[in-house]
């Protein structure tokens, strides 16, 4: 027993001889105050995240008490296209699902940020910029369109359909509804809205004339709930115009009424076919539905035509119903040219129809990429997140470049005036379609507060978007479709960690954990970028796909028709791959900090004065790695030898446990080493790789090292 406790104590003192040392007491790498005071590690757990509780529990999923509240609209609108004009009334019917008793109600007026009367984000505006480009003036406009709702009437609805005038107040782009009598939990109720507003010429929903006539898209076009919840409360964050949506789920009945030449399509099922399509138009969607290739359901030919209409003069009311969404929103026009098809997950389930809308002016590149990029959408989403739910999908060409909503996309890209296009115009609708598509997966049906976390719907998002791009050009890569690239992959613009290391030398950098309307430098990087990068180095470096994937699934489907909040998903990935990240998610999502690794120093050294014999190989390397930045991340080496061979070594994070600032790798070889990379495939980000590369010496000696030794 003696002998064994002096092996033990001679195999401690041996580890603690072979540990850098250094006159630190810990070697933390990130050290503000007091050292004996605080625990600094970057493995340390985050002292951000709120404790669990009934309602979200400690792994990410929701608890035993989660509730959320719910809308139900009943909504008959009007469009007056020379006033250029929206008219509505609507009904709410809200479920009190909480615990709490409400006295007042909540709602969002979006259209309000362009009302000169009520806009905040024309008060806080600054000067232009000397230069502006088109996209620009495009989406968000230069000049202060005076576009806000007309409210005329706000009325409760009492339990024998009695209606009342209801006390409210408008606050800018939100409106306080009193009520009667407070609304106990588990109760419901109803009011009525009626309301109008002019069509802005840009924003998320706007309007276009191109040759054949004007383009409507719709968007947070009528007075929505704000959501209740257990985090906020009311959330009543006002809308600056970055900051998107936080909405409730319910069922939308929604009547349409437009010019008879018009086609509209919106989020839900058409209800009356037969009174706004001919019977040919109803045989071709049937038809339709059978396979992904895309057929006319109204042709360029046809677009303006007599026949293409089930009449010839006044309006027609298109009806529509979608059930479980958290948003609505239509397009209207006489100019749409109609494609459509079909997407079998092939198990069974439901047929999703694909819609494609679009003018002539849009063709020849809609009708070649829409549809099928919204199909390639459906099949890589569906298999990394979940299976799409809903019933259809629509893609839809107008003034609006990018914008998503419950089974319907706002895009842009099209040809020049003469028809003609660019590879790079190509990749944009695609990119963008794939993008506008893939919003059905995050934020409409795992339901995030956007007006917050712009990262959790766009970074997510965007990092689903890679995939679905590399899946598009496998697809279709040797057709007439896709002109194949150089290595047979999608040049995507986002996702692989080297294209953000630009944005990680930024000074003025925010960490991607600050509130969306908060964040004034660099919003698409700190937005969309940056999160997908971070997610993709995790699925691809640090988890591994299959790993990450079971994660990420699990994920999506306990959060699906429901409310994530940031720490929901950080939980949730660590509780299903089985790894504690908060050295990830400190670095990347709480910090402005940045990787740079550096080889300081490669040495050899002769294997039998080690360890007494050559055994296990003629040499002995160590290759030193100091830790040069605030991040940590994993170790991959590439390590070439004399005879041209090379050997890649992968180590995890957890490297850095013990001391954050510097790790030596050791390990026996039969060949010489010539050259070592640190990170040779760039998968970490980092901000300075020309100290990543070392290269033996060309006069060799017996004992030979490069930048120091130990």
């Amino acid at each position: 027993m003696k002998h064994v406790f002096v092996r033990l104590l001679f195999t401690v003192f041996l580890i603690g001889s072979l540990l850098p040392h250094k006159s630190l007491g810990q070697n933390w790498r990130n050290i503000d105050g007091d050292i004996k005071a605080k625990n600094h590690s970057m493995f340390r757990p985050i002292e951000d995240w709120p404790d669990p509780t009934a309602m979200r529990n400690a792994g990410g999923a929701p608890g035993p008490a989660y509730w959320q509240q719910r809308a139900d609209y009943v909504i008959k609108a009007s469009l007056d296209t020379l006033e250029h004009a929206i008219t509505g009334s609507e009904r709410i019917t809200y479920h009190n699902n909480s615990p709490d008793r409400l006295t007042f109600l909540w709602v969002q007026l979006d259209q309000n940020v362009v009302s000169l009367e009520h806009s905040r984000s024309y008060s806080v505006a600054g000067a232009l910029p000397e230069r502006i480009s088109p996209a620009f003036r495009q989406f968000v406009g230069v000049g202060q369109f005076d576009g806000g709702y007309d409210i005329s009437r706000v009325q409760l609805v009492s339990s024998n359909g009695k209606l009342a005038d209801a006390k409210y107040f408008i606050r800018d782009t939100i409106m306080r509804v009193n009520l009667q009598e407070a609304l106990e939990p588990g109760a419901t109720m109803q009011f009525d809205i009626d309301w109008k507003y002019r069509i802005p010429n840009n924003g998320r929903g706007a309007k276009e004339k191109v040759s054949d006539g004007w383009l409507y898209e719709m968007a947070q076009w009528f007075p929505r709930m704000s959501v209740y919840d257990d985090v906020n409360g009311w959330q009543t964050e006002q809308f600056f115009g970055s900051g998107e949506f936080y909405l409730n789920f319910g069922n939308y009945d929604v009547s349409m009424t437009v010019p008879y030449n018009h086609i509209v399509e919106a989020t839900g099922e058409l209800q009356n076919p037969e009174d706004v399509l001919t019977d040919e138009q109803q045989k071709r969607l049937t038809k339709a539905y059978t396979n992904e290739t895309p057929t006319f359901i109204v042709s360029p030919d046809e677009v303006l035509t007599p026949s293409s209409r089930p009449t010839t003069s006044g309006n027609l009311t298109w009806h529509y119903v979608a059930k479980d969404v958290r948003d609505f929103a239509w397009v209207s026009s006489k100019t749409y040219v109609w494609d459509a098809a079909g997407f079998d997950y092939g198990d069974g389930g439901q047929i999703v129809k694909v819609h494609s809308l679009y003018p002539r002016v849009a063709i020849p590149l809609w009708d070649k990429v829409s549809t099928r990029a919204t199909i390639v959408t459906l099949e890589s989403y569906g298999k990394m997140s979940l299976r799409y739910p809903y019933p259809k999908a629509s893609n839809i060409h107008g003034p609006v470049f990018g914008m998503e909503y419950p089974m319907i996309a706002f895009c842009g890209a099209r040809p020049a005036p003469d028809g003609t296009y660019n590879d790079g115009l190509e990749r944009s609708l695609i990119g963008v379609t794939i993008h506008e598509v893939g919003h059905n997966w995050v934020p409409m049906i795992i339901a995030s507060d956007e007006r917050k976390w712009t990262w959790m719907d766009e970074g997510l998002n965007t990092f689903l978007q890679y995939y679905a791009e590399q899946r598009y050009a496998d697809k279709f890569n040797g057709t007439d479709i896709w002109q194949q690239t150089t290595d047979g992959t999608y040049p995507s613009r986002r996702g692989p960690a080297p294209f953000i290391v630009p944005y990680m030398k930024d000074p003025n950098q925010v960490p991607i954990m600050t509130e969306s309307d908060i964040i004034q430098n660099n919003f698409g990087n700190n937005g969309y970028a940056k999160p997908a990068a971070g997610l993709v180095m995790l699925r691809e470096q640090i988890l591994g796909p299959e790993m990450f994937d079971i994660a990420f699934q699990e994920y999506s489907k306990r959060w699906a028709f429901k409310h994530p909040q940031p720490t929901d998903f950080f939980r949730s990935m660590e509780e299903a791959s089985g790894e504690n990240l908060n050295w990830f998610w400190r670095s990347w999502f709480y910090s402005t900090y940045a990787n740079d690794q550096a080889l300081s120093a490669v040495s050899e050294q002769a294997a039998d004065s080690l360890v007494g014999s050559s055994e296990q190989g003629a040499y002995y390397y160590r290759v030193k790695i100091d830790n040069e930045g605030q991040q940590i991340m994993p170790i991959q080496l590439k390590v070439t030898y004399e005879d041209g061979s090379d050997t890649f070594m992968s180590m995890p994070a957890d490297v850095w446990r013990s001391n954050e600032l510097t790790f030596t790798k050791g390990f026996f070889s039969h060949k010489k080493v010539i050259k070592v990379e640190l990170d040779p495939n760039g998968v970490f980000a980092d901000i300075d790789p020309e100290d990543n590369i070392w290269n033996a010496p060309k006069v060799e000696s017996e004992k030979s090292e490069s930048g120091g030794g130990f």
